[in-house]
């Protein structure tokens, strides 16, 4: 497969070593364009601009890279490249993949390449095995490495303070990336999973008691966790009925 690669970095020996290492891969790769600032860059994704993965760093000649990632609703996985070590919770929560910190070998350019290599080969996989069109599993990427989360394994999803976390039955938190609540919602099954306020979407495998909570609202007990979960007075009615389907 033809993999199209934006490279957005200022340094020129920076993109020169990034487009000599992308020469040096196995597979087919086309960098698509090269951008030096977050003007340049924003630009790119707002000509309508689609890239499969991005290779970024992160202090640029106007600015910061996140800056392009809070404009644009990004859908391409990063690989950020940078001089500095206190961005990389910001990285993880923009579609980072993997963390770069210059000046990087080879040999670890391309770990990052498999990494990615590995997210795209499951995102195909998954989208010819699932006739439904829903979301299986979703893949979850740390600092260190990314992992698989089925999605059956999952007690419900939760956006707080920007960000989305998904709880498995365990009580364990996972960051999503980015995407919103809405997203997902639409990325899984709606037989299996409900939208019961603003900021959590549950999974009906991971519901074990609900209780009356005032007037119109229900609590609602999970799997792995101690936190009840409450329903909004708009969506009561909606999930009672969904619930017992």
């Amino acid at each position: 497969m033809k993999i199209d690669v934006l490279i957005i970095e200022d340094e020129l020996p920076a993109r020169r070593k990034l487009l000599r290492y992308l020469g040096q891969l196995q597979e087919e790769v086309q960098v698509v364009a090269e951008c030096a600032t977050v003007e340049e860059a924003i630009s790119f994704f707002e000509a309508g601009g689609k890239v499969d993965l991005i290779l970024s760093d992160i202090a640029l000649l106007d600015g910061n890279a996140f800056d392009i990632y809070q404009e644009i609703a990004l859908k391409s996985p990063i690989i950020f490249t940078t001089a500095y070590a206190d961005y990389t919770m910001n990285a993880f929560e923009s579609n980072g993949i993997d963390y770069l910190m210059k000046p990087f070998t080879f040999e670890r350019f391309e770990k990052a390449w498999k990494k990615y290599v590995l997210f795209a080969k499951q995102n195909l996989t998954s989208q010819a095995s699932n006739l439904s069109g829903f979301k299986t599993r979703f893949v979850i990427n740390t600092p260190r490495d990314s992992y698989f989360l089925e999605v059956e394994d999952i007690a419900y999803f939760l956006a707080e303070e920007g960000v989305v976390k998904a709880v498995d039955l365990k009580g364990k938190t996972h960051l999503m990336g980015l995407i919103t609540l809405k997203e997902l919602e639409e990325k899984v099954d709606p037989s299996m999973f409900f939208r019961i306020n603003r900021a959590e979407l549950v999974h009906k495998k991971g519901i074990l008691r609900m209780e009356r909570y005032g007037k119109n609202n229900l609590a609602i007990q999970m799997q792995g966790s101690e936190k009840k979960l409450i329903t909004s007075q708009a969506n009561t009615s909606a999930f009672r009925e969904w619930v017992e389907k």
